[in-house]
């Protein structure tokens, strides 16, 4: 919806019902990702679900949703042998929701877009299928909600799961039951979340940063790795990262915009390198700052960087040794620590087994 967004603002302002049609799924070489939408007024159309494949099958089904008929989630797949079917040449598959929009249907899409001009994280969780109302809506901050999806235990739930995918800048659908059951997948709610992927920047390019940038990508990261040493630093050796940076670490920290959600991984092992670094990272709001090391190496870089200049409360924000006592010892296993770690630090979770806690397993975030 980011794409069309100004144009159905312009639409919803006026007063206009206007038809959005949402990929809420893809599957194989699909041409567009989840959320990308194209909206239709008349004989208006903005924006692309296919790249042009189905479009004019996708226009056709929007105007006759706005005309009156209900909410639909179409499937879209590869064209047949009849060469004027509708279908998706790429040989993908698409699910597409059409929904007629107005103020009275969306009465928060002036709020989202605000939210999303600004930069501030916001999500919009629809019934794109199932036992409830179809169409059914509510809008996730990180603080509050507006909507409902039809009953206080679905959106408690949904709450829950949007906003720790808020967190991750993800989108995509998730299914529970009518009153919200996890363990039941009949009803689908697709989750649109407009906030940027947090990134986790990695540094040092061994082993165990190749291991780290896998398991932050799969966390939903937009993953940097940087090292000074070209031969070391290539894309080749990490093709799960983003971006490969060839640069000093703390030259190349000093250059970006760290924020609230940032995660900084320091495996440089080398004091030339990490203490440059953590003088930088010790003074940015990231939220989670981590350096590899033995107890022996923690506390001479603690010494380096009190003789720096850091405060007492700049180095108590540092994780070292990073990740939490799993007991770790391979490059991958030190991965999952250091995961570990920081889910645990963003949700608040004890670290325990859940086998020796009580309460609910989500916490009341």
């Amino acid at each position: 919806m980011r794409d069309v967004l100004p144009q159905i603002l312009g639409w919803w302002e006026s007063g206009e019902r206007f038809g959005l049609a949402t990929v809420v799924g893809t599957f194989r070489s699909a041409p567009r990702p989840p959320g990308a939408s194209m909206a239709v007024l008349g004989a208006e159309a903005v924006g692309s679900v296919s790249g042009g494949c189905v479009e004019g099958a996708v226009y056709e089904l929007a105007r006759e949703v706005v005309a009156g008929g209900p909410p639909v989630l179409q499937r879209y797949g590869v064209s047949d042998d009849d060469a004027f079917a509708v279908g998706l040449t790429c040989g993908g598959i698409i699910d597409v929701f059409v929904e007629a929009v107005c103020e009275e249907t969306f009465p928060e899409l002036g709020e989202v877009a605000a939210s999303i001009e600004a930069r501030r994280p916001v999500a919009v969780a629809t019934i794109v299928a199932g036992p409830g109302t179809v169409g059914a809506r509510r809008v996730v901050w990180p603080d509050h909600a507006s909507g409902s999806l039809g009953s206080a235990r679905l959106d408690d739930a949904v709450d829950d799961d949007v906003r720790g995918m808020l967190a991750q800048g993800l989108t995509g659908v998730r299914r529970y039951g009518a009153e919200g059951e996890r363990r039941l997948d009949d009803l689908q709610v697709f989750v649109h979340s407009f906030a940027p992927s947090p990134r986790m920047l990695v540094f040092g390019a061994i082993d165990f940063a190749a291991a780290v940038a896998r398991v932050g990508k799969f966390l939903g990261y937009h993953v940097v790795v940087c090292d000074a040493r070209p031969v070391f630093a290539t894309a080749k050796r990490f093709p799960e990262a983003d971006e490969v940076v060839v640069r000093w670490p703390h030259d190349y920290l000093s250059s970006v915009e760290v924020d609230e959600r940032t995660v900084v991984c320091v495996l440089t092992h080398d004091p030339k390198f990490d203490v440059p670094l953590l003088e930088v990272a010790l003074r940015t709001p990231a939220a989670y700052i981590g350096a590899m090391g033995s107890r022996r190496t923690h506390d001479d870089r603690l010494a380096r960087l009190r003789e720096a200049g850091l405060s007492e409360a700049e180095l108590a924000r540092l994780r070292s040794p990073i990740g939490l006592d799993l007991g770790a010892r391979t490059p991958e296993e030190t991965a999952v620590s250091i995961a570990a770690e920081l889910i645990k630090l963003r949700w608040g979770g004890s670290g325990h087994s859940l086998s020796e806690t009580t309460g609910r397993i989500h916490g009341d975030g």
